[in-house]
């Protein structure tokens, strides 16, 4: 049986928005899905472990790889840099996975001008009072950081005309359901990445 190409899932939203829970949500269901592991130049937060939830690297090997064209994208972001290497991709596609992404709208339009069919979410808080409340109950924020984070987030939303869908995430586990669950499902049938289901019955 022939093997489509991987799905590219990317999911995208402001600074506590909830992307990242309904990422995990969706790799914690789905075994034949992998979650694409970026490199990045901050610091680990407690708890975070090297490979697993980022690659991290210093400025000169970050530069290394920006001149040695290893990424399918990379951005500038809270003052850090973080990049999706092409070698993420290919792993994917030799071991029959599809591929989760959880970056932002700069990294999200990088990958879909190389990969037009990548399929691209965008995950909205439901209101601004909201999304200022999810970043204070964070408690990881200054006061300065949390004005810079609250700036940052309206700029990713001014960008929400570039994405497939627009979700809000009023209720995690209704969001996960009929939002980020029901696009990755509907989009693995659509005709591009299951021809090889009727080419296989062809033959």
């Amino acid at each position: 049986m022939s093997r489509h190409l991987p799905l590219l899932l990317i999911v995208s939203s402001p600074s506590g928005a909830g992307k990242t829970t309904l990422c995990n949500m969706l790799l914690g269901e789905f075994a034949d899905i992998r979650f694409s592991v970026s490199h990045t130049t901050r610091q680990p937060r407690p708890g975070e472990i090297d490979g697993k939830h980022y690659h991290f690297v210093g400025n000169a090997e970050f530069d290394q790889m920006i001149e040695d064209d290893l990424f399918l994208e990379w951005a500038q972001v809270h003052g850090n840099r973080y990049g999706t290497a092409r070698a993420e991709i290919r792993a994917a596609a030799t071991e029959g996975l599809d591929l989760v992404f959880d970056i932002d709208y700069q990294g999200a339009r990088q990958i879909k001008q190389e990969y037009q069919e990548a399929v691209s979410v965008f995950v909205l808080p439901p209101s601004l009072p909201d999304l200022q409340q999810r970043l204070r109950t964070r408690g990881t924020e200054t006061p300065q950081s949390l004005e810079r984070r609250f700036k940052a987030a309206l700029e990713e939303i001014s960008h929400y005309d570039e994405f497939d869908y627009l979700l809000v995430n009023d209720d995690v586990d209704r969001a996960y359901r009929n939002g980020v669950r029901a696009i990755l499902l509907a989009e693995r049938t659509r005709r591009i990445r299951a021809t090889h289901l009727a080419e296989d019955l062809l033959r």
